[in-house]
């Protein structure tokens, strides 16, 4: 199993990316927090989420923002 919270297959979606082993778009979980919602409230609406796997995508987002992915390869 893969440690990648994110998934990108042409064959799901076209190749959005989504949460591993799902079909939710990671741009909705972006959506309801730039609108203002509480990651419980997205976890909720989108049961086959778990939390562990929106809390990786955050923080694999604050390292990319950060700058810090290069850091971590280094």
């Amino acid at each position: 199993m893969s440690d990648e919270p994110i998934d990108r297959n042409p064959d799901i979606l076209g190749g959005t990316p989504v949460f591993m082993r799902t079909r939710v778009p990671v741009r909705i979980l972006m959506e309801y927090l730039e609108a203002g919602d509480r990651l419980d409230d997205f976890l909720q609406d989108f049961p086959s989420v778990s939390r562990d796997q929106a809390v990786a995508v955050l923080e694999k987002a604050r390292v990319i923002l950060a700058g810090e992915q290069d850091e971590a390869a280094a």
